[in-house]
């Protein structure tokens, strides 16, 4: 049976916020997965990953330590290592239904059948958001779905300016100019400028939705109206 392949890029900070590590939040996402599985057999997770406050917290601990900024390269591997943390964490949520691996080099392509496959990041300057653009390539797959801590992308910060303007769907160019071009450890973005690039490139479909509100998920994955933002074209 060809399977239904959805690509999950899971933000780290639905994971590990700044308070620890959200078993709430992980208690419904296992159950929200198994529950899509019981429904239709023939699907197929990638979940992907992010490395949330643990990420900022050894970056942090590095620099007070040394007392002076760390280099890119070395922020990256702090951030990686958090995310194949946080990714052994899912999978071990999951060891019932996943693959026995993480994927985590992706110039190796795996022969996957299990019904749920999770991944970390992979190496300096490219984020979590690149690695799932990346099993997408690797896997044949259209659409990734992002989850974070927001509910839609807003033409400017809503954080800093109470006049942004929510955006329900919009062009790749026009994405990208809202992002930038360039790739900053630790960057906070919707989709990481990088990760844009590869996927307008593959021709790919970005939703970001917010990663907690499960009602909204199972308005996306039950084909009805749903809050977020569908980046493509």
């Amino acid at each position: 049976m060809k399977k239904d392949k959805v690509v999950i890029s899971l933000g780290g900070s639905l994971i590990v916020p700044n308070g620890g590590i959200d078993v709430t939040f992980l208690k419904k996402f296992n159950d929200f997965i198994r529950k899509q599985l019981a429904h239709n057999h023939g699907r197929q997770f990638f979940i992907v990953t992010g490395g949330g406050a643990t990420t900022r917290h050894y970056q942090d601990a590095a620099q007070n330590v040394t007392g002076h900024e760390l280099v890119p390269e070395d922020l990256d591997w702090l951030g990686i290592h958090a995310t194949r943390l946080n990714a052994h964490l899912v999978r071990t949520i999951f060891r019932d239904l996943a693959h026995p691996y993480i994927l985590k080099h992706y110039e190796i392509i795996r022969k996957v059948t299990e019904s749920v496959v999770v991944a970390s990041g992979w190496k300096p300057g490219w984020s979590t958001d690149f690695c799932s653009a990346m099993i997408c390539e690797d896997y044949n797959v259209k659409t990734v779905i992002n989850l974070s801590n927001i509910d839609m992308v807003y033409d400017s910060d809503p954080r800093h300016n109470p006049d942004a303007r929510p955006i329900k769907k919009i062009t790749w160019d026009k994405f990208r100019k809202i992002v930038g071009d360039k790739w900053v450890p630790g960057m906070n973005l919707p989709f990481d400028p990088i990760a844009s690039k590869k996927a307008q490139e593959l021709g790919l479909m970005v939703v970001i939705l917010k990663g907690d509100n499960f009602e909204n998920l199972e308005h996306y994955f039950a084909g009805r109206e749903f809050v977020g933002t569908v980046i493509e074209g």
